[in-house]
């Protein structure tokens, strides 16, 4: 511990002189953070600490992680809050430890165990679990049974019958090891026995078997009954699941079985070649884990909350959840609905809502670095703000307003004018003497918002510029007014983050489409020196459960109305052999002048070919249904500028009949097309199916959608196709596409989220989320650091899950 002392000295020096030199100390530290991040790199190097100790250091790391950033006065703070954790420090170092009265009870940390040294693994299976993502006793804990079978009763082989899945207590008569002589394959063959009759066993591929048993050996199996040969009197097993029973009979050798005899937990096997090992070998694996570690394990979480929501301890919950009891519920098992499931999912969303929680605050310590002026250009504007676009931008109002940078989320469905609200708080900052930059996906969506918005904001004496990928004259004129000022908003995509961009005063980033871009983006932003407010437009619906756990560390607002006028999209559902009515239904539409889409899916697996089927379908389009119209074709592949032009023909009404892949997904706004014809629609997920429904009754004429699929639809596909058909609000698609295909689909994209829970499942334990949230709000109140002593093993786990998230804390 002397060491440690000298570290906590070191770290000790330059705050006392920071104390005693005023503001003028405060402001001469420089690296401190850094300074403080190696000196406890070096002090948990070198030897272990108590976990109290541990928690202290780091919580000397975060509270200098952003020193650099912060005002005098919250530099103060900090320096005063680390000179009382350093002499907590202290104390811990040179007061003896006081010797207990009981003998201590064994504490196991599972965290610190690599899995390696367990008990039957060793280096080549460490290995394969790696590649499973287990590399500690605690990851292998938290790797849950996928779900259970109940091997509890045994039969007989004389009650068998083929088509069963059954367990049989048995001895072995003989065994065999056969080469075929087609193929050369290897297989065992055995035949056992009991009082009752004879079952004949084969493995395949799997030789060494033959040196595993003897004859004599008694064995519990567990398989699918078959007729061997077609006779019903000759049974057999192929690859059934055994146990060798030790000692001389049966009887009295059943009571610490893994694989028979019990309510058997299945795990997940991730590779081919290696599902044995993470199949009945894991069970073997995990029995001899939960049996060793199990009732010392360390429960991270604090014992009033274990004891307030009525939590069963860590201890059992692994034992519980890993190798349940005769009795257990099996229905309750495989739904994840048992008082263990419950411990494991509770933790698991508790340690994300604290990450949350601590990334809020981490963005609401920041100093504001720009003020606004309130009185802005809004009152400008060539219109009214609906209720619903005014709400919202009040709630922006205020949190510009405030002491902190703003990170706020707009959620709102496609067509209800986040867009317009975005404009708004973007002339509040231009208005202010700053700059706004508007981030867009795609080049077309990009370069859509710079066309609109030039020409609303260009009368108004507001300068635009938009940056997209490319190089020439007009890009290096765009670079120069976004760096000398001129540009007050500035419009594009990623390319705005590129090396070479220099914003002369950034206020406010808007990011359209969040579920495309990703923390790291929005980390370059600081990275080159900016903490401007950032607001977040999201089209893609998502319940409010979902939304407070992903963006929980946003504002949210929700724009819940439509502009005047829109009239909701009629949406039909048409089988292959009704394609000519659906055909016909889009030529009334052009004969009024009216324009369509015809949108041809795209899927990573089989893109050439659906590339194929689109410029195919295009062809075929314009030679054979709509020869009287000018029929355009746009996809991902083309180049901007052919995009920029087919886009611009398509608007101008050059083009009558848009053949489209999902490049179209987002920002497309054509108020004269009326009419959308998805192919194959139940290839697409119902997300993105209202994605491209929202690109048609832009206008206020009546629109449609028809949705093109085979005669025969899998369930799922004609559950959703029909959830579609139903409503048009959607929120309610998003609650049905959660039931139906889970979170997943939303998600998919983004650098983390739902997809890092371990155990719990955002639909099935939404009430256990909202408890969950409920105490992780109520801990931060109370100790936003978790500084004390009784949370160090809390916060240690934290760190463990989030570390790497909360690095980015204050930009995501």
């Amino acid at each position: 511990m002397d060491n440690l002392k000298e570290i906590i000295l070191r770290i000790a020096r330059p705050l006392e002189y920071a104390t005693r030199s005023g503001t003028h100390g405060l402001s001469a530290l420089k690296d401190l953070g850094r300074f403080v991040s190696q000196q406890v790199v070096t002090a948990l190097g070198h030897s272990v600490h108590p976990p109290s100790v541990e928690a202290d250091l780091l919580h000397l790391v975060h509270l200098f992680s952003d020193y650099e950033t912060l005002g005098s006065d919250l530099r103060g703070r900090r320096v005063t809050e680390a000179k009382v954790v350093l002499n907590r420090l202290l104390r811990a170092v040179e007061e003896p430890a006081t010797p207990s009265p009981d003998p201590q009870k064994l504490a196991h940390r599972l965290w610190e165990l690599p899995i390696q040294y367990a008990r039957g693994v060793g280096p080549k299976k460490a290995e394969v679990l790696a590649r499973a993502g287990i590399y500690t006793i605690e990851d292998a804990v938290w790797s849950l049974p996928w779900r259970y079978e109940d091997r509890t009763q045994v039969r007989s082989i004389g009650s068998l019958i083929p088509g069963q899945e059954a367990v049989v207590a048995v001895e072995l008569r003989s065994v065999k090891l056969m080469v075929t002589a087609h193929q050369r394959r290897k297989l065992v063959e055995a035949t056992v026995a009991d009082e009752t009759g004879s079952l004949y066993l084969v493995w395949f591929n799997q030789a060494y078997l033959a040196e595993t048993f003897r004859v004599g050996q008694h064995l519990m199996l567990y398989g699918l009954v078959k007729a061997r040969g077609g006779r019903w009197t000759h049974l057999q097993m192929e690859n059934p699941a055994f146990e060798i029973l030790e000692g001389a009979g049966e009887a009295g050798s059943r009571h610490d079985l893994v694989h028979m005899g019990r309510i058997v937990p299945i795990y997940h096997g991730r590779e081919t070649k290696t599902r044995m090992m993470l199949g009945d070998r894991m069970r073997a694996i995990m029995k001899g884990l939960i049996d060793q570690y199990a009732d010392g394990a360390v429960d991270s979480l604090p014992a009033e909350i274990v004891r307030g929501r009525r939590l069963i301890a860590f201890g059992d919950a692994i034992k519980a959840v890993h190798f349940p009891t005769a009795n257990a519920n099996l229905e309750d098992l495989n739904r994840g609905r048992t008082p263990a499931h419950r411990r494991f999912a509770f933790e698991d969303f508790f340690l994300l809502e604290l990450a949350l929680g601590q990334k809020r605050e981490s963005v609401e310590r920041e100093a504001r670095s720009v003020a606004y002026d309130q009185e802005t250009l809004l009152d400008s504007l060539p219109f009214r703000l609906t209720e619903a676009q005014s709400r919202v931008l009040q709630d922006i109002r205020r949190d510009l307003a405030g002491p902190h940078p703003m990170n706020h989320l707009i959620q709102g469905d496609v067509g209800c004018g986040k867009t317009v609200v975005a404009t708004a708080a973007m002339l509040m900052a231009v208005g202010s003497g700053l700059q706004a930059a508007l981030m867009a996906p795609t080049e077309i969506l990009a370069e859509q918002h710079y066309l609109n918005l030039n020409r609303l904001l260009e009368p108004l004496g507001v300068s635009c510029v938009s940056l997209v990928g490319g190089r020439g004259k007009k890009r290096e004129a765009a670079l120069t007014a976004i760096a000398d000022g001129s540009a007050g908003i500035v419009i594009g995509t990623h390319a705005l983050i590129q090396q070479g961009v220099r914003f002369h005063k950034l206020g406010l980033a808007v990011i359209d489409e969040q579920h495309k871009f990703g923390v790291l983006q929005r980390a370059t932003l600081k990275e080159k020196g900016y903490a401007p407010d950032v607001l977040v437009m999201t089209a893609t619906p998502i319940p409010r459960t979902l939304a407070l756990t992903v963006y929980g560390d946003l504002d949210l607002s929700v724009i819940d109305a439509m502009p005047p006028g829109r009239t909701p999209i009629r949406t039909l559902l048409f089988a292959e052999g009704q394609r000519a009515r659906a055909c016909r239904l889009i030529e009334d539409e052009l004969v009024q002048g009216r324009q369509a889409y015809v949108v041809f899916p795209l899927v990573e697996e089989s893109e050439k070919v659906d590339l194929q089927a689109a410029i195919t379908g295009a062809e075929r389009l314009q030679r054979e249904v709509f020869a009287k119209w000018t029929v355009g074709l746009i996809h991902g592949r083309m180049k901007a500028e052919q995009k920029d032009r087919v886009m611009a023909d398509f608007k101008a009404g050059r083009i009558q009949v848009l053949v489209a892949t999902t490049v179209i997904e987002v920002g497309i706004d054509v108020s004269n097309a009326t009419v959308m014809l998805i192919e194959h629609a139940d290839r697409f997920g119902l997300a993105q199916l209202h994605q491209l429904r929202g690109r048609v009754g832009r206008g206020t004429q009546q629109s449609y959608c028809f949705l093109m699929g085979p005669h025969r639809l899998a369930e799922e596909a004609r559950r959703r196709l029909e959830a579609l058909v139903k409503s048009h609000d959607g929120f309610v698609i998003a609650e049905e596409d959660l039931r139906i295909r889970g979170p997943g689909e939303f998600f998919g994209t983004r650098q983390w989220g739902p997809s890092d829970l371990r155990v719990a499942n955002l639909i099935r334990d939404a009430q256990i989320l909202d408890e969950a949230r409920e105490e992780a709000t109520r801990l931060l109140q109370r100790d936003p650091y978790l500084a004390r002593p009784e949370h160090a093993e809390l916060k240690a786990a934290l760190l463990r899950r989030w570390q790497a998230k909360l690095d980015l804390a204050a930009v995501s």
